[in-house]
């Protein structure tokens, strides 16, 4: 057998799922006789970083980033990173980290390894991305719209490799009716669900308003997600009602999403704006409608259902969009759903991620 690709992954912590739950299928769904992932964290702390362990990879808790100051002992501190992945002898270094730090990759070069990073948001703001840019070999792009925004100079290193999901964990399912009854949900009302983080990018308030604004009492908003900051206990205390309710974050949002008739990311176009969201992937695989703002990221995913886009943050467009879908009935609701689920397979399914993160890493050593 040839030697394996010895790939690290780096990322600062798992804390949440997020970003971690997309190394640990990466990890995971590599083909074990041709690659040797292992994986570099900050600390070993985080709710998530239980799941890692089962991974039964190897586990490095280590700075592999430097803080820049003092300028005067930074040199020696890269040089330190630098000799970490030089002992190990990795083939490959593949950054989740979402800093624009180049200390990093500058250790990898100190070392002769070739350097990889996916861009996960749609930030950048200062010239240290320029240098952590190009100091990389490769670079992943998640959306269509980063390797012309950001790497206009530097396209003969992006990759536009977008976040996969199983397809098979996320399927279509029945409701459940022990659910149901719980959350007060009755057979005839129309359910809209979003699943996020509540932070003020999410744009949940437009969500919320664009529901009341339709003043109609069969339509109910479920709100699945960590509301444990100011925003979203703000938003908990003025909004929470009997007609929406607010979840809080859940391990398993699918029995949730097979509840709702309609799925909404009202993401605003403003902030920390994020790469490609995961949730409305997850919902579509499902067979849900999903309905989003026309930014990065939610244009690619809805790129077959264009008639789903809206303004973001526009009120009245998203209340006329959910009526639309409410009126449509469930036959036109399940064949909609039923073709976005079509799409996720053909498009974004895991495997298919999968296939050219391997493609990309064998390309890389070469």
């Amino acid at each position: 057998m040839d030697k394996r690709i010895k790939i690290l992954f780096t990322i600062p912590n798992f804390d949440t799922a997020g970003s971690g739950k997309v190394v640990y299928d990466l990890v995971k769904g590599l083909d074990k006789q041709k690659f040797e992932p292992e994986i570099c964290c900050f600390h070993n702390r985080g709710d998530y970083f239980e799941n890692i362990k089962k991974l039964d990879v190897k586990i490095h808790i280590f700075n592999f980033a430097a803080p820049y100051r003092p300028f005067l002992t930074l040199p020696f501190r890269i040089l330190k990173i630098g000799m970490f992945f030089k002992k190990h002898q990795f083939d490959i270094i593949h950054s989740w980290h979402w800093s624009s730090d180049f200390t990093e990759p500058l250790a990898a070069r100190l070392a002769g390894i070739p350097f990889v990073y996916t861009k996960k948001a749609m930030g950048w703001g200062n010239k240290s991305w320029l240098w952590r840019s190009k100091l990389s070999k490769r670079i992943i792009a998640i959306n269509t719209d980063m390797s012309s925004l950001f790497f206009q100079k530097l396209k003969y290193k992006v990759e536009y490799i977008p976040l996969g999901v199983d397809t098979e964990f996320y399927k279509p399912q029945k409701k459940s009716i022990k659910l149901q009854n719980e959350l007060g949900v009755q057979p005839s009302d129309f359910v809209v669900i979003t699943v996020a983080n509540l932070v003020p990018v999410k744009g949940v308030e437009v969500l919320i308003e664009a529901v009341k604004n339709l003043k109609d009492d069969s339509i109910k908003l479920l709100i699945v997600g960590d509301y444990n900051n100011n925003y979203g206990k703000d938003l908990k205390n003025r909004y929470e009602s009997n007609w929406v309710q607010f979840i809080g974050k859940q391990n398993d949002v699918r029995p949730y999403i097979a509840l709702s008739d309609v799925f909404v990311i009202p993401t605003k176009n403003e902030g920390r704006k994020e790469g490609q969201p995961i949730a409305p992937l997850e919902a579509m695989a499902m067979g849900k409608v999903v309905v989003g703002s026309n930014v990065s990221g939610i244009k690619d995913i809805l790129h077959e259902f264009g008639g789903n886009l809206i303004e973001p943050g526009n009120i009245k467009s998203l209340s006329l969009k959910i009526k639309d879908k409410k009126i449509f009935g469930d036959l036109e609701r399940n064949r909609e759903g039923l073709e976005m689920r079509g799409y996720v397979i053909s498009k974004f399914a895991l495997n298919k991620s999968m296939f050219s993160h391997e493609v990309l890493y064998k390309t890389t050593v070469k």
